[in-house]
């Protein structure tokens, strides 16, 4: 077998089981018929070419990525490393290995220099359910720590039959522009006569322009050309939509991304893989929640528990417990509101639900969704308990291209100041910030979006918010790094707090997931959601399998939770395997989770991060919940450094300032990453 070197690895890497030596340009006519296309001669699909000789892989993989840079309008193809597949599988994997290669400590977020790398997995493309995801990565302007967005729809998977495993973008276009792919090229064309469209009709424009209504379009609103801090990156109606990663794509002048491809993305063991996916399809089958309750009803489904577990965020966080929001926008009210489902690529459920508005000030408003998250933003957040005016919100945002939970968090943040007279009727724009005002609430998404009086002060965040209103506003800023908290009050859920304090990305439910406390399922274990023992292994385990099952693979989480919560990583192995050819046990998919959690920390420590950032806002600290179920809980200071105590320990991680140590580094084949962190004098031995 073939071994050499390969980038961003200080020692040779022998390539893993399913990658073969095909001896350079020798490629029988069987091979042709079999892997599709050659990335030197053109003739057969998946193979990587180094200087010494020709890998095939067997499948899952296109083997190429594509590097742009818009500075001076050129493109390559680049062979897929096998060393980054193994070790890293795909989507955020890739992502974050591609960050922390390329991008040096304190590149500014919104500088020529940083990154965005748009990355699917190996199961991207093929029949495997569920499976049409991406992520979009680059060091976030909201956070300055690495940034990472999941999104759905149809994108994902066409940039797999484009021939692309991933995208590369780098570099600032001279003039507004918009990249077409397409037959292995890249057209640069100008985006003069888009800019400030909202996004649907930015998509529109492009399909017809190009002639094709089967384009895929992935592209930025108004809030991120005007560089808002939490804007989005829209494709369909799906959004990568946290961190701001649509001000990073606003920063390089690039309007949008559209793509088309033809080809299909092989399969290495196509019964094996019919096995794994049956069996996965009958676990999906069998779920008591996937298709009775989510495949119906969509993320929403949610509010009500959340609202009855006494958790749901209301007023700013303020009030949670004190209301009951089931009743005005629980589920059975979004459903009234339902006109149909929509689906991503091969996505046998439809989660999706598109609701519209028929009467009062939002009628004709339509939205897909709004998911729970919005639902939360919109709604108990800033203490709106209009369904219609949650639709509006929803679509506005998709628009304009504004992250909601952000958007939310800062609009309900800005009405507390507003009621506690730290903002004054001069500086709002005589707008009457208050809880519940449903037209205001709405009147402020256009201008964030727009920038327009205090809506310049709040389109960077709560974080920046804070900073510049001062007059002890800080306290009131829910935030984790700069990233706004989603929707559970982790006060009644503690492994949940202990991921928004440490996830590398901010407050993120999507990083490690709770499951065990929000729905009771006891995997690995039954917890108690108010204890603190436990809740450091709990949360690694959690951050884990979740960044390699869902965010590397990649698959939607809500059915690896809802389907195969206790067999993900068995899940993922079997179609991973079987799509690939590589021979990866449960074991070592979870492997591949801790080495991007490792990395991507490492990223952030290097950019100066450490201990005294894995924290949680104030009032989670101090204020006890009065009301509801969860009435009496907090995370004090002391909960919260024992829980990360046994966090670091879990992960080998120095205790006293949380960077990883050379050993675990050296031990997940990140000793590179030590070696750095060492020479910079912030490595823990």
């Amino acid at each position: 077998m073939h071994t050499g070197r390969v980038s961003g690895y200080p020692e040779p890497v022998g390539y893993p089981s399913g990658w073969r030596d095909c001896g350079a340009a020798r490629v029988s006519t069987a091979a042709v018929g079999r892997y599709g296309r050659c990335l030197r001669s053109g003739s057969v699909q998946g193979i990587l070419h180094e200087e010494k000789g020709c890998l095939e892989m067997q499948g899952g993989y296109t083997g190429k990525i594509l590097r742009i840079n818009l500075s001076d309008s050129t493109y390559k193809g680049e062979p897929l490393s096998p060393g980054m597949a193994r070790d890293f599988l795909g989507g955020a994997g890739f992502g974050v290995k591609i960050l922390y290669d390329e991008l040096g400590p304190g590149v500014d977020p919104l500088g020529e220099q940083n990154k965005l790398v748009f990355a699917a997995g190996p199961l991207t493309g093929t029949n495997a359910p569920c499976a049409s995801r991406m992520a979009v990565v680059g060091k976030s302007p909201l956070t300055g720590a690495v940034g990472l967005a999941l999104t759905g729809g149809h994108f994902p998977a066409e940039m797999k039959f484009a021939g692309y495993d991933a995208l590369i973008i780098e570099g600032k276009a001279p003039k507004p522009t918009y990249l077409w792919i397409h037959d292995g090229k890249v057209d640069f064309r100008s985006a003069a006569k888009l800019m400030g469209t909202l996004t649907m009709d930015c998509q529109s424009y492009i399909k017809d322009e190009l002639g094709d209504q089967n384009i895929r379009v992935a592209c930025i609103g108004p809030a991120g050309e005007k560089l808002s801090k939490m804007a989005c990156i829209v494709n369909e109606r799906r959004a990568a939509g946290r961190k701001g990663l649509g001000a990073v794509m606003g920063s390089k002048n690039l309007k949008a991304i559209a793509l088309r491809g033809r080809d299909k993305v092989a399969v290495a063991h196509p019964e094996g893989f019919r096995k794994a996916r049956e069996a996965m399809l009958t676990a999906m089958r069998e779920s008591p929640v996937v298709y009775p309750q989510f495949a119906r009803l969509g993320t929403p489904m949610v509010v009500d528990l959340v609202d009855a577990l006494g958790i749901f965020p209301t007023r700013n966080w303020s009030a949670t417990g004190e209301f009951a929001f089931t009743e005005k926008i629980g589920v059975g009210v979004q459903e009234k509101h339902k006109i149909r489902k929509e689906r991503c690529y091969m996505c046998p459920v439809g989660c999706s639900q598109v609701r519209t508005v028929r009467e009062g000030p939002y009628a004709g408003f339509l939205a897909e969704g709004p998911e729970f998250e919005t639902v939360y933003s919109f709604g108990a957040e800033t203490g709106n308990d209009d369904s219609a005016a949650i639709i509006a919100a929803d679509r506005m945002c998709d628009e304009l291209g504004l992250d909601t939970i952000s958007t939310g968090v800062v609009i309900g943040f800005a009405m507390e100041l507003y009621e506690k007279g730290i903002l004054t009727g001069e500086e709002t724009g005589g707008l009457k910030l208050e809880f519940g005002n449903a037209g205001v609430m709405t009147e402020m998404i256009r201008r964030i979006a727009y920038r327009e009086g205090l809506g310049e002060i709040l389109a960077d965040g709560v974080r920046a918010a804070a900073t510049r209103i001062g007059k002890g506003s800080e306290k009131y800023a829910m935030h984790v790094k700069g990233l706004e908290m989603p929707g559970y009050d982790v006060r009644g859920a503690k492994a949940h707090g202990l991921n928004y304090a440490t996830a590398y990305t901010g407050a993120d439910h999507n990083r490690g997931y709770a499951f065990q406390e929000i729905f009771g399922i006891p995997v690995p274990e039954m917890v108690d959601r108010f204890a603190v023992n436990g809740k450091g292994r709990l949360c690694k385990w959690n951050q884990d399998v979740r960044a390699v099952t869902c965010d590397c693979a990649t698959m939607c989480a809500f059915m690896l939770d809802m389907a195969v919560p206790a067999g993900a990583c068995e899940n993922t192995a079997a179609m991973v395997n079987a799509a690939t050819g590589m021979e990866f046990t449960p074991e070592g998919i979870e492997k591949i989770g801790e080495r991007v959690n490792n990395l991507a920390r490492a990223f952030n420590v290097r950019e100066g991060l450490s201990r005294k950032d894995d924290t949680l806002p104030e009032r989670l600290m101090k204020e006890t919940l009065k009301e509801g179920n969860s009435k009496g809980q907090r995370i004090s200071e002391e909960d919260l450094g024992l829980m990360l105590d046994e966090y670091y320990g879990a992960r080998g991680w120095d205790v006293v300032s949380g960077v990883p140590t050379e050993a675990k580094l050296t031990d997940l084949r990140l000793g590179h990453v030590a070696d750095e962190l060492a020479r910079m004098g912030i490595l823990s031995s």
